[in-house]
């Protein structure tokens, strides 16, 4: 296990109803004018919004509402952010939603104190030095953002999907997590969500870092966990265990809590960025159709860990001879649990097209040190479109 640090200062509140006490927390956390910020209608026709506002309202708190986040956020709504949050001089963000509301309030959090492009963070021209407070009301379990150090956030000039610089100083201060918020989640954003942790996982499991068994195992719990409640979820939407198990899964799949001490890989993410930045499919979705086709890819450069893979995640039958067929059979049931989820698989499923492969790899190379990129394999431009062919046949 390798040295680290790991810092993760956000407070919790989960469970049935925690939502009434939002007001509170923000006051907890110095806030005195939130910006409240939020996606479509969901949240009022499920009672998040209600329930948020009313939590406000009830300790005396004015709030600015930022609304129409989309999935993959826009930049065009964090300039809008920044410019409210500075009107109205707001001291909090308070992000009601999934990933994309989340990465937004973030993303408005640590440039309105910044006088230039909010994009430079994204450049490396400016670095994140510090921000306004975010506080979650989580309604969507997949992107973990409510825990994590990081957003994603898609450029409108020139369709760039990226990444900020990952820093504790963008955890939120606090996260309400209220399963029962999910329940009402059709079934293919639930399936994606889940798709989206455990994603997330994997990218930390498949490691070169020795002696990391105790991370491995916290991976494979999570992992299974995953595998058992999402089906569940969607087949009983109301039921609140699953629900309550996914909840918690997505915050650990995506604290770093399963990936200190060893080297992580986020190849498939960085590959699906483009799948969504083309084709503005749902993160999961496209993360259901690259993750297996880059494990079939790398699979041979570490046979063993595919085959423990395939075994205490999947329940497989470890073939001791050939324990390439183990690791094979591992990503086949991947690749079948997604389609069992109403995930798609191949390329052409998420309205992609085989010709605009090269196009792809190309974008790709106009992000600062965009290749080459993954801590497990290296991937270049040729290995990414190698990868890309895979998932037209799926």
């Amino acid at each position: 296990m390798n040295n680290f640090t790991f810092y993760s200062p956000t407070l919790f509140a989960f469970g049935d109803g925690e939502e009434q006490n939002t007001g509170a927390l923000v006051r907890r956390f110095g806030g005195t004018k939130v910006l409240l910020v939020y996606g479509g209608g969901s949240v009022k026709k499920n009672g998040a919004y209600d329930a948020v506002t009313a939590a406000l309202e009830a300790v005396g708190l004015p709030y600015i509402e930022l609304s129409g986040i989309q999935a993959n956020p826009r930049s065009g709504k964090v300039y809008e952010g920044i410019e409210l949050a500075r009107q109205n001089s707001c001291d909090f963000i308070l992000a009601l939603g999934g990933g994309s509301v989340i990465d937004t309030a973030k993303a408005i959090g640590f440039s309105v104190g910044y006088d230039g492009d909010f994009w430079d963070f994204f450049t490396g021209k400016a670095k994140i030095e510090g921000t306004l407070p975010v506080g979650v009301v989580l309604t969507i379990a997949a992107a973990g953002s409510e825990g994590s150090d990081s957003c994603v956030i898609t450029q409108e000039r020139g369709n760039l999907k990226w990444g900020c610089p990952k820093t504790d100083l963008i955890r939120p201060k606090f996260s309400v997590l209220d399963p029962r918020l999910t329940c009402s989640l059709p079934a293919y954003q639930t399936a994606s969500g889940a798709v989206d942790m455990l994603a997330h996982i994997c990218e930390r499991y498949f490691s070169n870092t020795p002696d990391v068994a105790l991370t491995d195992r916290l991976c494979e719990a999570l992992l299974k966990t995953i595998v058992e409640a999402a089906p569940k979820a969607i087949a009983a939407p109301g039921d609140y265990a699953p629900r309550a198990d996914l909840m918690w899964a997505g915050m650990l799949a995506h604290n770093n809590s399963c990936g200190v001490g060893r080297v992580q890989d986020w190849a498939s993410h960085q590959i699906e960025h483009e799948l969504s930045a083309f084709y503005d499919c749902a993160h999961g979705a496209g993360l259901a159709v690259v993750m297996p086709a880059w494990m079939e890819y790398v699979c041979n450069h570490d046979v063993m860990r595919f085959a423990r893979f395939a075994v205490n995640v999947f329940g497989c039958e470890m073939d001791f001879a050939h324990p390439e067929n183990t690791a094979k059979e591992g990503i086949a049931r991947l690749r079948e649990f997604f389609r069992a989820l109403g995930m798609p698989t191949t390329l052409s499923e998420i309205g992609g097209r085989e010709e605009d492969i090269p196009a792809m790899v190309t974008h790709r190379a106009e992000k600062p040190n965009g290749f080459p990129f993954g801590g497990f394999v290296k991937i270049g431009p040729e290995e990414m479109e190698s990868i890309l062919r895979l998932t037209v046949r799926g």
